[in-house]
C-alpha cells in the first residue's frame, strides 16, 4: 500500500472551508466525503479532511484549539514556481482567506502565508534547492 498523509481539520463551516480549499487547488473526493466530513485532495498520497467539530471531536479527548489565536501547526504545501504561489494565494484570498504577513524571501525560497476562516495556517512556497547556501 502507498504510504499517504491525512491532515485533519477541525472546521466551524464545512461548506465553506470546501469551497475554500477548492479555491486553492484541492479537489473533493466524495468517497470519503458526507455532511459531517469532506476529503479533499492535494496529491494522490495527501489529503485535508475537513471535519465539523463534533466529527472532528469524536477522534480525540482534547479540546479544539481556538486556531484563530493561537497556532495548532503550520502546514506547507511547495509550489513549482513563484507565479503558482502567487496565483494560490489570490485565489485563496479572493475565496475569503487571509494573509496574516508579506511575503518571505529567503534567497533560495520565497514563501507566503495564508490562513483559512478557522485560522488554519498554510506556507505556500517556492525553493530553488540550486540556490540553496552552501556551508
Amino acid at each position: 500500500m502507498q504510504k499517504q498523509i491525512f491532515i485533519n481539520l477541525a472546521v466551524s463551516d464545512l461548506s465553506k472551508s470546501m469551497e475554500f480549499y477548492t479555491a486553492l487547488g484541492f479537489s473533493n473526493n466524495p468517497q470519503f466525503s458526507d455532511e459531517t466530513a469532506k476529503c479533499m485532495v492535494w496529491s494522490e498520497s495527501i489529503f485535508v479532511m475537513l471535519l465539523t467539530h463534533e466529527k472532528f471531536s469524536s477522534f480525540t479527548n482534547k479540546p479544539i484549539a481556538d486556531t484563530k489565536t493561537n497556532v495548532a501547526g503550520l502546514f506547507s504545501l511547495s509550489l513549482g514556481s513563484v507565479d503558482e504561489v502567487n496565483k494560490m494565494m489570490n485565489d485563496g484570498l479572493k475565496a475569503g482567506g487571509i494573509e496574516p504577513t508579506e511575503m518571505r524571501d529567503y534567497g533560495f525560497m520565497k514563501q507566503r502565508t495564508i490562513e483559512d476562516f478557522d485560522g488554519h495556517t498554510w506556507e505556500v512556497f517556492y525553493m530553488d534547492v540550486s540556490k540553496f547556501p552552501q556551508q
